[in-house]
């Protein structure tokens, strides 16, 4: 097995909606956040998590092909024909004893900042976060109740997309890139992040240099579907 090739995928990513990428808050200060958004630790801005973009591509490829591991967690079929262990790879313990694949994961998801203009505003402080209040509604009194702060980066703000895709000699006929593709087309589909269900997390994805790519994203989605489980 010969390296061939290392693609990239570059754009930007800009948010439809607010967008809740969750940091966790183990202690809650008297009047603090309770859902705060991820920052960088010495610039405190927001970014977009590597991992959570390609968490997010692996599990609508599992959803849209119906591939679950056990207890509905990760693929971990270890297939060769297997689109997502192929491309997002499987855990160590899972190669080391009965996966069939050749190589490593082939996909790397790199964390997404924002793009200059936006950087620049929220340096110069014109770019705040966005706090979204979300109630419990009484049914019976039909008011709300014990509303919970949501941090979010608002709307439009925009960050850098950055993906590489490694291309194997035996990969040939595999076609990843019209597979990434497909998998940043369910992204946009579904969203990104937390509380997609209560309005966050809807994104486009803009591609640099790759044309019409939302309709290859679409024939190679109808081709893994009709190929699966063949």
């Amino acid at each position: 097995m010969k390296l061939e090739n290392i693609r990239e995928i570059k754009g930007t990513i800009k948010l439809l909606t607010g967008l809740h990428i969750g940091a966790g808050n183990e202690v809650i200060e008297i009047g603090g956040l309770d859902q705060p958004i991820i920052k960088h630790p010495i610039s405190h801005e927001p970014y977009i998590p590597g991992s959570s973009l390609k968490g997010k591509m692996r599990s609508s490829l599992e959803l849209y092909l119906g591939r679950y591991g056990e207890n509905g967690g990760p693929c971990q079929c270890g297939k060769p024909d297997c689109p997502v262990c192929t491309l997002f790879g499987v855990s160590g313990s899972k190669k080391e004893k009965e996966s069939e694949i050749e190589g490593p994961t082939r996909i790397a998801v790199r964390d997404a900042y924002m793009t200059n203009k936006f950087k620049e505003d929220f340096d110069s402080g014109e770019l705040p976060m966005e706090i979204k209040y979300e109630n419990i509604i009484n049914r019976i009194s039909g008011t709300a109740e014990h509303p919970r702060p949501l941090e979010r980066v608002p709307a439009d703000v925009e960050f850098t997309l950055n993906i590489s895709l490694k291309e194997f000699d035996i990969d040939k006929e595999k076609k990843f890139m019209n597979t990434v593709l497909a998998c940043l087309r369910l992204v946009e589909k579904d969203g990104l992040g937390g509380s997609i269900s209560r309005g966050c997390g809807q994104v486009k994805f803009e591609i640099e240099g790759i044309e019409n790519w939302e309709e290859k994203a679409k024939a190679q989605l109808n081709k893994l579907e009709s190929s699966n489980g063949d």
